[in-house]
């Protein structure tokens, strides 16, 4: 009996610690209040530059402040925790990751609002004449992938093993492993591994080469290869009125036809 007590004790315990480790970055000293005149949102690096364009454009149209806030989340997750209106995630699982963090926001009011495939970085001239995932099996390549590695909040977790492993081949998950020079936490790392190593290719998204058109080229992966993952929104409920409404023009063909130009589709 006292073996199974301490059992239930212990099983019992475990919600709360695994809680505890999946949300470092909460403080429950700070208070949610951003009704502030200003509209701010909150993201990792990434959409954030197509982000600003629509932002530009809408404020000029409406008179409304807005701040795009955006790098890896221990920068700005105390600010966010006070006053964001809008967060955004850079994939599903990123978003579920946030949502242990800022309590004030729900699961059910995340909206997926635009999607974009991985693609291959290579640098700007394609030195290596990289046309296709098979390419980078070769023995002379130098792969550089984004990895969360357990511990780091990042769209790309697993995407490169799912781009290796979409056709069911062992081999092909276990020869692209082998050219891995660097498993970096967030896109930002991986894009300064892909430079300091002189690595060859980067499995990555199309903002990267769209906003450094003088280091990276794009190659796009066959449609067997393809993997497709969202960039999604939760609004506050204490939000300033005016997110709302910046929510919706994000949406209009106007701020489509904006983020198209950094590879966001709808």
């Amino acid at each position: 009996m006292r073996l199974a007590t301490l059992f239930l004790i212990a099983a019992a315990s475990v919600p709360a610690a695994l809680s505890a480790q999946s949300a470092p970055l909460y403080d429950p000293s700070i208070r949610h209040m951003p009704q502030d005149g200003v509209v701010k949102l909150y993201g990792a690096g990434g959409p954030h530059t197509a982000f600003q364009k629509v932002a530009d454009v809408w404020s000029e149209k409406t008179g409304n402040a807005i701040e795009i806030i955006a790098g890896p989340e221990s920068r700005w997750s105390a600010s966010a925790q006070a006053d964001a209106d809008i967060l955004w995630g850079t994939s599903e699982q990123s978003m579920t990751a946030f949502l242990e963090t800022y309590l004030t926001f729900r699961s059910e009011t995340v909206t997926p609002i635009y999607v974009r495939p991985a693609i291959i970085a290579v640098k700007a001239g394609n030195p290596k004449n990289i046309s296709s995932f098979e390419d980078l099996l070769a023995e002379d390549m130098r792969i550089v992938v984004t990895e969360g590695a357990g511990v780091y909040n990042t769209s790309g977790t697993g995407v490169w093993e799912d781009v290796a492993g979409r056709l069911g081949k062992l081999e092909d998950i276990a020869g692209f492993r082998k050219n891995i020079v660097a498993y970096a936490k967030g896109s930002g790392a991986s894009f300064r591994a892909f430079n300091e190593m002189d690595a060859d290719a980067w499995i990555t998204w199309p903002n990267w080469p769209a906003t450094n058109a003088d280091v990276l080229e794009m190659v796009t992966l066959a449609p067997e290869r393809q993997v497709w993952r969202d960039v999604n929104v939760a609004l506050s409920p204490d939000a300033d009125p005016a997110a709302s409404a910046f929510l919706a023009f994000l949406l209009t063909d106007e701020a489509q036809a904006l983020m198209k130009t950094e590879g966001w589709l709808r």
